[in-house]
């Protein structure tokens, strides 16, 4: 049995072990919005956040996640997380919005740390959170959105 925090509630999973977090979130704990893509962790569509890091799920054995805060999509809140949801709608930034979970999540991680980023900051914090459709131009402009609205 791996017990943690999911969204600041307790989670208890009775499966293997060695099972990806991913599917725990996703099957026992039924929360789709960490989306699978690559499985392999290069894609960043399956990115949580594990004590306040951004993490990719899809690779993690659940029970590395034993005793820790796990906050997914669904889970997500705070004064970045406001900016960063209220810039992708500003900036229309989605497209098709397969990766746009874990853009979101690592986006806000970045805010949490650096207020300010520079497009340096963001390109080093983004990579790996790949976007098939390419919206990465909005995507940066939307993190520096934020950014401003976390200003005032």
């Amino acid at each position: 049995m791996v017990k943690f925090t999911l969204n600041g509630a307790t989670l208890s999973v009775d499966d293997d072990p060695e099972m990806p977090l991913l599917w725990a979130i996703r099957e026992t704990a039924g929360l789709t919005g960490t989306k699978f893509g690559c499985g392999i962790g290069e894609c960043g569509a399956c990115t949580v956040h594990i004590d306040g890091a951004p993490t990719r799920s899809c690779q993690m054995p659940v029970e590395l996640a034993a005793g820790k805060a796990v906050v997914t999509i669904e889970g997500l809140s705070g004064r970045a997380a406001k900016a960063v949801q209220a810039a992708w709608r500003q900036l229309d930034v989605v497209q098709c919005g397969y990766c746009q979970s874990g853009q979101i999540m690592s986006a806000v991680a970045l805010l949490s740390h650096t207020p300010e980023p520079s497009d340096r900051d963001i390109d080093t914090a983004m990579n790996g959170n790949l976007c098939r459709c390419a919206t990465y131009n909005r995507i940066r402009a939307a993190i520096h959105t934020a950014a401003k609205m976390m200003e005032g």
